[in-house]
C-alpha cells in the first residue's frame, strides 16, 4: 500500500466510480432507495483518524435512523455510530474513524425503519503502524512478483544454449503444467465471469474478492513459460527420459476429481465456486509435491547438470521475499493470526524454500564431482566426458543422438 496522502486523490476517484456503479445498479434492479458507502476499504494509521460517507442513492418520505457498527471492537473507534437522516435527504454523512490497534475490521449498517436496502453499506478499515512499512511491504510484493515471474526463463536460457533438457525432470514439467493451468482456471473464472463472482459474494456477502488483476498475469505467464520449456523437450536433446508412471498416475487422479467435479456442475449438484476450489487445491497439492521427482533425480544421477541453478536462487529469493513480506504484514496489521491460524501460504512458501536449499546443496557441495550416469541414463561419448558445464560446477558429457526417444 501506498502511504495515505498519496492515495487521496485516487480514492476521491475510485469512491465515485464505486458510488456511481451502485447507484446504477439499484436503478435497473427496481430497489427504490440504497444506502451506500463512498469506498470499499479504508486505510488508517493507529492515533489518526480518518473517514468514509454515507449516501442513499433516492430520497425516502420519512425520517431515518443510521446504526454504524462494528464487526470486532477496539481496533477502531467511530463517530457518530448513530444518524438521524431527515426525509428527503441524501446525505452524504460523514463517519470518522480513529485507529486504536492494528488490525482488520468490517464496518456495516443498519437501517430503522428497514425499507432501504443496505447490502452494500458496509466497508473494511485496515489499522497500521507505519506508513513506511506499507510501502516496504509494496516494494518487497513487486520484488518477489519479479523474482517468481523471471525464475522460468534461467532453465528456457539454458536449455536453449545446451541444446539439451536432460538433467530436467519431465514429472516436475507436467506438474508444473497442470498446476500453473488449473491455478490460472481459479484466477480467471473467479476474476472475470461475474457468475462465479457472484457466487463467491453470496457465501462472503461482505468480502473482497480475492483475485487481483497480477495474480492472473503471473498465472497466464507461468503458464506459457512452462508451456515454453516442455516444447524445448520435443526440439533438443532428451535421452531416454520420459513422465513416470507414478506421475501419470497422480496426473490421472487429478483429472479424475475434474471431471467429476464437473459432471457435478452441470448436473447442479455442485457449483461453479465449488470447481474453481478443487482447482485451487489440487494446484496447492501440487506445489507441495512438484519439487520431489527433479530433487530425486538429482540424487539418482549425482548430478545437477541440466537443472538450472539460475532458477533456484530465483524462486529461493522470491519465497524468502515473499514470506518476509507476509511477516512484515502480520506486524504492522497486528494479523499475527493470517500466518499462525491459517498457515497454508506461509507452509507452502517454506516447502518450496525448503527445497530451493536442498537444490543449491545438491549443486555446490554434493554433487560437485564430474557427471556419472547410472544405469537406464542415456549414452555417453567416452571422448567427451571432461566438458565443464555452463555453471562450472561439473562435467557435463555429450550425449549421441543414439540417446534420443
Amino acid at each position: 500500500m501506498f502511504p495515505m496522502h498519496s492515495l487521496h486523490t485516487c480514492r476521491q476517484h475510485t469512491s465515485t466510480m464505486f458510488l456511481l456503479t451502485i447507484t446504477l445498479v439499484a436503478f435497473f434492479s427496481g430497489v427504490s432507495s440504497e444506502l451506500v458507502v463512498n469506498e470499499e476499504e479504508l486505510t488508517v494509521l493507529v492515533g489518526e483518524t480518518s473517514y468514509f460517507t454515507l449516501s442513499l442513492t433516492e430520497t425516502v418520505a420519512e425520517t431515518l435512523d443510521f446504526n454504524v457498527k462494528i464487526q470486532e471492537h477496539g481496533v477502531i473507534s467511530i463517530d457518530p455510530s448513530d444518524i438521524k437522516v431527515p426525509a428527503n435527504n441524501t446525505g452524504p454523512w460523514r463517519v470518522n474513524v480513529t485507529g486504536l490497534e492494528g488490525g482488520h475490521v468490517l464496518v456495516y449498517t443498519s437501517v430503522s425503519p428497514n425499507i432501504t436496502n443496505v447490502d452494500h453499506a458496509f466497508i473494511h478499515v485496515t489499522v497500521q503502524y507505519s506508513d513506511t512499512l506499507a510501502l516496504l511491504s509494496l516494494v518487497i510484493g513487486w520484488l518477489y512478483f519479479a523474482a517468481w515471474s523471471v525464475s522460468f526463463y534461467p532453465q528456457i536460457y539454458d536449455n536453449f544454449v545446451r541444446k539439451s533438457v536432460i538433467g530436467l525432470n519431465f514429472d516436475f514439467l507436467s506438474l508444473n503444467l497442470v498446476g500453473f493451468v488449473l491455478y490460472a482456471i481459479f484466477n480467471c473464472g473467479l476474476y472475470w465471469i461475474p457468475e462465479m463472482e457472484e457466487e463467491y459474494f453470496r457465501r462472503h456477502p461482505r468480502g473482497l474478492n480475492p483475485v487481483q488483476l497480477n495474480d492472473i498475469v503471473f498465472a497466464v505467464h507461468a503458464t506459457f513459460a512452462t508451456v515454453i520449456t516442455i516444447l524445448q523437450c520435443c526440439c533438443y536433446e532428451r535421452g531416454n527420459q520420459r513422465i513416470s508412471t507414478t506421475a501419470r498416475s497422480i496426473l490421472a487422479a487429478f483429472l479424475l476429481i475434474l471431471i467429476t467435479s464437473l459432471g457435478l456442475v452441470l448436473f447442479d449438484y455442485m457449483q461453479w465456486l465449488d470447481f474453481l476450489y478443487n482447482c485451487s487445491y489440487i494446484k496447492l497439492t501440487i506445489t507441495l509435491i512438484k519439487y520431489i521427482p527433479q530433487a530425486f533425480m538429482n540424487y539418482q544421477r549425482k548430478s545437477t547438470v541440466g537443472w538450472s541453478i539460475g532458477n533456484v536462487f530465483l524462486d529461493f529469493t522470491g519465497g524468502v521475499l515473499s514470506m518476509g513480506q507476509m511477516l512484515l504484514n502480520a506486524y504492522n496489521y497486528n494479523d499475527w493470526k493470517s500466518i499462525i491460524g491459517d498457515p497454508t501460504k506461509f507452509g507452502l512458501g517454506l516447502f518450496s524454500a525448503f527445497f530451493d536449499v536442498l537444490f543449491l546443496i545438491q549443486h555446490y557441495v554434493l554433487y560437485r564431482n564430474p557427471y556419472e550416469p547410472i544405469p537406464g541414463d542415456v549414452h555417453v561419448q567416452t571422448d567427451d566426458a571432461h566438458l565443464t558445464d555452463s555453471d562450472g560446477s561439473g562435467s557435463e558429457p555429450s550425449f549421441s543422438s543414439a540417446g534420443k526417444t
